[in-house]
């Protein structure tokens, strides 16, 4: 479009017989256009700016052997399943921080916390123990105390907003096969007790509470649902967990 314009002027001032007023308003407009032109020209085009990357949201997962997903592969453990659930809702998660370890009682579990030092505030934080309190036989009535220093560290690292912070409810061990031989229904009523204690402390204060224990006594009849030690869960169980978790935990990841 610049060269046909340039052209045209040319042609009027030099070739043509235009008169002359008329030629020096066209040598300032031919002036003018390559003035301007000059100018597009020096000046820098600004480059694309790069498209923000969307923060990824951080995750603590505090517990014990449930958490750290004994007898299954990393990629299998319910924390690490439930990211990866979230990242296909669009819902970008940091691989998951884990603070858990095969046989913690509370008071373990408190100490690893203490002794882990953290500073940092989480976006999601969750908490699954207590299992090994029944099992050791310790009053259901301590591990209320406990558990509430539990939560209130939880809530701590969530930055005191309890929309945040979730709960999934223990595990019956009395449905595998390690408990063959032993009584049950003792320690279903056991386990049921201990988690009343969780439902009642986690709905005192607004926190979300996911029971997750009939789907682990489905391992009585299926044994797909138990990792290769016949004790701790599959894979497919915690996706089970993971499936029954998300919808009642997206809704609030969006607040």
């Amino acid at each position: 479009m610049f060269v046909h314009l340039l052209q045209i002027f040319t042609h009027q001032i030099f070739i043509t017989d235009t008169p002359k007023p008329m030629k020096t308003t066209l040598l300032i407009l031919l002036f003018v256009l390559i003035s301007c032109k000059q100018a597009d020209i020096e000046i820098p085009l600004t480059p694309d700016e790069p498209a923000q990357t969307a923060q990824k949201m951080s995750y603590l997962a505090l517990g014990d052997s449930y958490t750290i997903g004994e007898g299954v592969a990393i990629s299998e453990r319910w924390p690490v399943q439930l990211s990866e659930a979230l990242k296909a809702q669009n819902i970008s998660f940091d691989s998951p921080q884990i603070i858990a370890r095969t046989g913690w009682t509370t008071d373990e579990l408190m100490r690893a916390i203490d002794e882990a030092n953290i500073s940092d505030t989480f976006d999601l934080v969750s908490l699954l123990i207590g299992v090994n309190n029944q099992y050791r036989g310790r009053p259901v009535e301590q591990f209320r105390i406990d558990l509430v220093t539990l939560i209130d560290k939880a809530l701590t690292f969530a930055g005191n907003d309890t929309s945040r912070v979730f709960m999934l409810s223990i595990p019956d061990w009395g449905a595998t096969p390690f408990a063959s031989g032993r009584d049950r229904e003792k320690i279903a009523s056991e386990i049921n007790a201990y988690n009343y204690v969780i439902y009642q402390e986690t709905s005192a204060r607004n926190i979300l509470f996911i029971n997750i224990t009939p789907i682990s006594r489905e391992a009585l009849t299926d044994p797909t649902m138990l990792a290769n030690d016949r004790l701790h869960p599959s894979g497919k169980m915690y996706l089970r967990w993971v499936n029954e978790l998300l919808p009642l935990l997206t809704p609030q990841i969006h607040k």
